[in-house]
């Protein structure tokens, strides 16, 4: 039986009326832990694209994009976002289900963490309660505040020195610096080297759309430096 069908067995277990965030007593241990890790992170994309209290069809889309679904599997995927949108739990319940999930691996929660933000910007609007929703679920991790804030810069667009920032540059440095962190960059986000880290497939959608950021972000740079 697969993933997703065990998936939506355990929400058809749920009394009526019972919240979703319920069904974690029963993934303690593997391999039911997979399990309740996949149905926490759904449920948290969920969250966040009701944070600014709309759900857009590009945020939807934007989750489908991000997250690997098999052919035939979209309703059990369907079933617990529905479920989640529902749900009179906060979000910080999925969140420290996960970081416990997670313990000492920053790398998976860091890439969680930029899931969030792409699905979050998908509509073109990066709401207030949007950010609060991040700035929570990034505490909950552990997730340095830098760390935060150089994520932040590759999806959120509202400052003169964004492009800058995606590169983690300053407007005053040489160009030549800028070229050479551009290209840095562009290596170490590369869809191989993400595998390497151990991260899951849908680590690498993440990573084509950096990629493309930092591209855009050297491209703007070197326009203001002719």
């Amino acid at each position: 039986m697969s993933i997703w069908k065990k998936i939506g067995e355990a929400i058809r277990s749920l009394v009526e009326g019972e919240a979703l965030s319920n069904i974690f007593q029963n993934f303690a241990t593997p391999p039911e832990k997979k399990i309740g890790f996949t149905i926490a992170v759904i449920a948290l994309s969920a969250k966040m694209a009701k944070a600014d209290g709309v759900v857009s069809k590009e945020e939807v889309e934007a989750f489908k994009q991000i997250f690997d679904i098999p052919q035939g599997q979209e309703k059990y995927v369907s079933l617990v976002y529905n479920l989640a949108r529902q749900d009179v739990s906060g979000y910080e319940i999925y969140a420290r289900k996960i970081s416990k999930m997670l313990h000492k691996k920053e790398a998976l929660l860091t890439n969680l963490i930029e899931g969030l933000l792409f699905i979050s910007a998908a509509d073109g609007e990066y709401h207030p309660l949007e950010d609060k929703f991040i700035n929570t679920v990034s505490s909950i991790f552990s997730i340095p505040a830098n760390n935060l804030k150089s994520l932040k810069s590759l999806y959120v667009y509202n400052e003169v020195d964004t492009p800058y920032r995606i590169l983690n540059m300053r407007p005053n440095d040489k160009l030549t610096d800028i070229r050479r962190q551009w290209k840095k960059l562009v290596i170490e986000n590369h869809p191989d080297r993400v595998l390497a880290k151990g991260l899951p497939k849908e680590a690498i959608k993440l990573a084509n759309a950096r990629i493309l950021r930092i591209n855009n972000a050297w491209e703007k740079i070197k326009l203001t430096h002719q």
